[in-house]
């Protein structure tokens, strides 16, 4: 099984758990080399920033100041590719944007900030050769080409369904309409340095398919750290803020020793096998290490019914399925209100349960307020 610790001593760590809190921000980026703290921020704008939709190829200039100091990166931006980094050798620079480290920092690691003034200088480089039609024609492109960059800079947040289809998720559209539910159950935590583990990267054994959900998961958990589990090996997928680690989810062990190295974590979706069998032993393995607060998410309950998953076509012998395990936690969320009930299982840490079509939203947390007194059952 891989083992890879993040490292928490470093710029990107350091910078997403400071988040929007002033002081600590300011610490941080005072505490590191200007040119490794742009590495980190360019990085994370040519993820998140919009498909580029200009015909012609453009360069656009970020500088990233603090005093007089300045780190200059150059993005050559064109439709039908992937926003990219060139040198000296690329078209003239026709378009520049400027970012005290500590705005774009703050831009890009704290929350969503609707309506505010722009914390940057823009300039526009071009010079049309005539003011004719033909003249000013490449300034469409040129604008195109720097709002995309902008997109990557700003603090908004997409919704999930649009970042599904992006990223190539499974979670909306065609087999699963997930993302609404999603939205509604994590939006609270949007803006904090959560910890996501996922169950199932995707792409079989091909080593750089899949991920789209993990990618997904980074982009709406701006200062996320995203980890994904694959019985293959997926490292070729990892990047800043994503991680992947190569498993086998019927292993308790190995999921065990997981959560022991990279948890406690703030939200568990086990979109794995889908096996009964592997849901009902990762589940008991991973749920104490979600955090107080935090979900455990189950996807794809279906499969309690399919023979082929270890299901039961018959609903009244599910005992052994997944849904057979979230019907026992319904008895388990009320372990307090049963005078024959020795234990509570993973009661007195359940606090809540969403169930949806195919999917099933666990809240983890204190559940201790006590049962109905005796004198009122009799």
């Amino acid at each position: 099984m891989a083992d890879r610790k993040v490292d928490s001593a470093t710029p990107i760590e350091c910078l997403r758990l400071a988040g929007d809190d002033t002081r600590s921000l300011h610490s941080v980026v005072h505490s590191f080399e200007l040119a490794d703290l742009t590495a980190v921020l360019v990085d994370e704008i040519l993820f998140r920033c919009d498909p580029p939709g200009n015909a012609d190829p453009v360069t656009v200039v970020l500088d990233v100041t603090r005093g007089e100091e300045r780190v200059s990166t150059s993005f050559l931006v064109q439709a039908g590719r992937p926003v990219g980094l060139h040198g000296a050798d690329g078209p003239a620079a026709l378009f520049r944007i400027e970012y005290d480290v500590l705005d774009l920092a703050r831009e890009l690691f704290g929350p969503f900030a609707p309506g505010g003034p722009a914390n940057r200088r823009t300039e526009l480089r071009f010079v049309p050769e005539s003011m004719t039609v033909e003249g000013v024609r490449p300034l469409g492109s040129i604008m195109a080409a720097a709002s995309t960059i902008l997109t990557g800079c700003s603090s908004d947040h997409p919704g999930l369904a649009r970042l599904a289809l992006r990223h190539d998720s499974d979670k909306w559209g065609g087999l699963h309409w997930f993302a609404a539910l999603y939205e509604r159950h994590l939006r609270q935590l949007r803006d904090q340095p959560v910890r996501v583990l996922e169950i199932g990267i995707g792409g079989y054994d091909h080593p750089t398919l899949g991920g789209g959900s993990l990618k997904m998961w980074k982009h709406y958990f701006p200062r996320g750290l995203v980890f994904g589990v694959d019985l293959y090996d997926k490292s070729g997928l990892d990047q800043q803020r994503l991680h992947t680690l190569k498993a086998d989810q019927s292993d308790p062990a190995q999921m065990i020793e997981i959560a022991e190295q990279h948890g406690p974590f703030d939200i568990v979706i086990d979109d794995g096998s889908h096996i009964n069998e592997h849901v009902r032993t990762t589940f008991r393995a991973l749920f104490p290490h979600v955090r107080a607060g935090g979900l455990y998410v189950i996807e794809d309950l279906w499969t309690s019914y399919a023979p082929g998953f270890g299901g039961n076509e018959d609903p009244e012998a599910c005992d052994s399925t997944t849904l057979g395990l979230v019907k026992r936690l319904v008895d388990d969320l009320h372990y307090e209100e049963q005078p024959l009930k020795t234990t509570g299982g993973v009661g007195p840490s359940l606090a809540g349960m969403h169930l949806y079509r195919n999917i099933a939203f666990l809240e983890k947390g204190r559940n201790a307020e006590g049962g109905i007194p005796g004198w009122i059952r009799h």
